[in-house]
């Protein structure tokens, strides 16, 4: 159970900038001759920023701080008298969301400078703490349905702020200087770059936000200048300090891209292949109940109960740390598999496994527990992610989660075809010949070239299905002299 000092601390993302920091983050935006007339934190706690930009951006006329917990604000208060900072700043106590930034926007000079450090907590996250604090529900990122039911529409909610900065700022001048996490900065870029938004200049200064915030997650200062021109195409820099950016990130094909004099080398690889479709493993959301260990002849379930379960809805199971160090030729766990297909009826497990019928039956208030929408309005005790390409003989899989691009050729354990878990991608195959072939494949040193040219490795998860969707595997083989290989395999499906 949270306690109520840490609910309140991630529903509101209360994790304060220290002082030294956002000095060094302010200095960073006048090196680079930014001066503002207008400064404003959006969210702001104690004020860090306004703090230290009212100490060196001398020159600015108005300063604005809003945050909707009045305590921080009183803290903000007592550093502005006992410092003696004489520029004025107007603080505001409200929720981010309840704002009209827009009225606020339309009475301040400019340049504007919208500065600080947005919650790092996700629309999910927030969703599981039951708070209120959260934007008006909207598909802002266009998802389609399937995506936003099996999590694609779960966001970060600093995500969703940047993207309101810059939209304020369209048709001003402006500049937004945030700290966020890195991946939220690229999808913000994204969008930026897909619609046209009116970006001069973008930056993104690496930050340590283990020392600064104790929490291990890769993190940066995100730039963005406001101005006509549009160039796609942002500066990277390994520190705040750092005078000449080390890595360039551009908008291409579409596509934000890590390397892009390497993608424009293999863009011909680029494209959907029919024969060969990436899969996700199984998602099932209750691995206390689902995934079993055996002893013996019984298994045990994530509760440590022992239970004597029948065979023939019992698969082995291969998680994201076994496929990423090639322990694919047997299994720490076994899964429970209720379905063959989405949307199966399951009742007939009641005849075929009347053991196994009965322990869903004891644990039927666990599986109803999950809050998931693909389980909504579907058989009892179902899962999702599974379908004939789940019970193949032989299969090409990678770890999502794992830092290194290793696909491994998977057979079946124990005469039983593996089940990966959802955090797994993979490619079905009928034969240990194939499975072997297309890892050779995906192995070789241009298939690495192309999807490294794409892979942003700070990421969480920096290896997605869709990333492994724009490789056209065909052409893969031809451009290896291997395609007739391809042929032979696909004519014996």
């Amino acid at each position: 159970m949270l306690s109520q000092k840490h609910k309140q601390k991630c529903e509101f993302g209360d994790f304060q900038t220290p002082d030294a920091l956002a000095h060094q983050v302010v200095q960073t935006l006048k090196d680079l001759d930014i001066q503002p007339q207008s400064v404003i934190e959006p969210s702001c706690g104690q004020g860090a920023f306004i703090f230290a930009a009212a100490n060196v951006f001398a020159n600015s006329t108005q300063f604005i701080g809003v945050d909707i917990n009045q305590a921080h604000l009183d803290i903000l208060r007592s550093k502005i008298i006992a410092q003696n900072v004489t520029v004025p700043i107007k603080t505001i106590c409200t929720s981010f969301f309840d704002v009209d930034w827009l009225n606020i926007l339309n009475n301040l000079p400019e340049p504007i400078l919208i500065l600080g450090n947005p919650p790092w907590v996700t629309s999910a996250e927030l969703g599981r703490l039951n708070s209120d604090n959260l934007p008006v529900k909207s598909n802002f990122m266009k998802i389609n349905g399937l995506d936003a039911l099996t999590g694609k529409s779960n966001f970060d909610i600093s995500e969703w702020m940047l993207l309101q900065h810059l939209q304020w700022l369209q048709g001003r001048t402006g500049i937004v200087a945030m700290l966020c996490k890195t991946a939220v900065a690229r999808k913000v870029l994204f969008y930026a770059w897909k619609h046209d938004k009116f970006i001069q200049q973008s930056r993104i200064y690496q930050i340590d936000a283990l020392k600064y915030f104790k929490v291990t997650v890769d993190a940066c200062l995100f730039i963005i200048e406001i101005g006509s021109i549009k160039p796609k195409a942002c500066y990277f820099f390994e520190q705040l300090s750092a005078q000449k950016p080390s890595d360039t990130i551009n908008y291409y094909d579409g596509r934000v891209i890590a390397d892009l004099v390497n993608y424009k080398k293999w863009q011909h690889l680029r494209g959907a292949d029919k024969n060969y479709i990436w899969r996700s493993g199984i998602k099932h959301d209750c691995s206390k109940v689902m995934e079993l260990i055996k002893i013996g002849s019984v298994y045990q379930n994530g509760n440590g109960v022992i239970v004597s379960l029948e065979d023939n809805y019992i698969y082995p199971l291969l998680k994201s740390s076994d496929v990423a160090n090639g322990r694919v030729s047997d299994c720490r766990k076994y899964v429970l598999i209720t379905q063959q297909y989405i949307g199966e009826e399951t009742n007939k497990i009641k005849e075929q496994a009347p053991k196994t019928w009965r322990y869903l039956q004891e644990n039927a208030a666990a599986l109803a527990k999950r809050s998931s929408s693909v389980y909504k309005k579907r058989p009892e005790f179902s899962i999702f992610g599974v379908g004939n390409y789940t019970f193949y003989p032989w299969k090409v899989a990678i770890s999502g989660f794992y830092k290194k691009l290793s696909f491994y050729a998977v057979p079946r354990i124990k005469n039983y075809p593996v089940i990966f878990d959802d955090t797994v991608y993979f490619i079905p195959c009928s034969s240990e010949e194939e499975a072997h072939f297309i890892a050779d494949l995906l192995n070789s040193s241009i298939a690495k070239m192309f999807f490294n040219s794409m892979i942003f490795w700070g990421n969480k998860r920096p290896i997605t299905i869709d990333l492994l969707k724009q490789l056209n595997i065909q052409a893969l083989a031809r451009e290896l002299n291997r395609e007739d290989e391809y042929i032979y395999h696909i004519k014996k499906h």
